[in-house]
């Protein structure tokens, strides 16, 4: 296995620091409905489902975690991102699903000091039975899920072109496009890339058949 280097040249490497896999989306058919959930946010403990944005026109739902080196390449820019669309027409959540025993850095309270540190304005949410990343077939960190006002899948797939270690400015521009363009009642572009991150760390013996297939 090839030895991680400190600039992280994830295309021309299949692995790198802490033998983390990157792992693409597995870009879940446009159309599909959003997948119901109830999960606990880690912050306020509140109850966090669907139905908390029902008045929202459009719905962004991201898979992360606290270790992955991918999620902290562009948790400043998620930050930027819930602050802009803080009080408009788009709702966020984001949601870990990664196996907490065997990482301890994604724990529902080194989440919570994750929120706080980088001032989310969005709720952060433990699957801790993986149930909702499954469904959404969620497969990497960071992984994103945007829904119009009918709750149809319309974009799915890569913040943007930005990787540790490719020198790509993180600017969210793909994602930022969808974002606009649904919020606009415009179309968004079927050709969509998708998400490179770590993959999921799912529980022993709780592995997706589509994490398996990999």
């Amino acid at each position: 296995m090839p030895q991680a280097s400190q600039s992280l040249e994830i295309p021309s490497l299949p692995w790198y620091t802490c033998h983390m896999a990157a792992t693409p989306s597995t870009m879940l058919p446009l159309g599909t409905a959003a997948p119901p959930f109830v999960l606990p946010d880690v912050v306020s403990g509140e109850t966090i489902s669907l139905e908390t944005f029902a008045d929202k026109k459009a719905l962004l739902v991201m898979f992360l975690c606290r270790h992955c080196k991918y999620v902290q390449h562009v948790k400043q820019a998620l930050t930027t991102l819930g602050k802009e669309y803080q009080g408009t027409d788009l709702g966020i959540v984001a949601i870990s699903a990664n196996d907490a025993t065997a990482y301890a850095e994604d724990t529902p309270d080194s989440l919570k000091a994750m929120a706080a540190a980088e001032s989310f304005t969005f709720p952060l949410c433990y699957d801790e039975t993986q149930a909702v990343a499954k469904a959404y077939t969620a497969a990497c960190t960071p992984d994103f899920f945007l829904f119009d006002r009918q709750r149809k899948l319309v974009y799915r797939g890569q913040l943007d072109g930005s990787r540790p270690g490719n020198q790509i400015s993180v600017t969210g521009k793909d994602l930022r496009a969808a974002i606009e363009a649904v919020l606009a009642d415009q179309p968004i572009n079927p050709v969509q890339k998708p998400s490179l991150g770590c993959n999921i760390k799912w529980k022993k013996g709780n592995e997706p058949s589509y994490f398996l297939r990999q």
